[in-house]
């Protein structure tokens, strides 16, 4: 047993602190662009599906 903060996957953690810095993303725009017309596909795709399949 491990004192206080002894965790099995603290190196899973390392790196936590940056993990969301979205500003200093490599590509953040491809990325980005990629993100968004995915949901936007999602949105449109289930209903249409749904329309189609009901």
């Amino acid at each position: 047993m491990g004192g206080h903060g002894a965790h099995a996957d603290k190196p899973c953690y390392l790196h936590s602190k940056h993990m969301y810095n979205l500003d200093r993303m490599k590509y953040l725009l491809v990325k980005m662009l990629i993100f968004v017309f995915t949901c936007f596909s999602i949105g449109v795709a289930i209903p249409v599906y749904v329309v189609i399949f009901q």
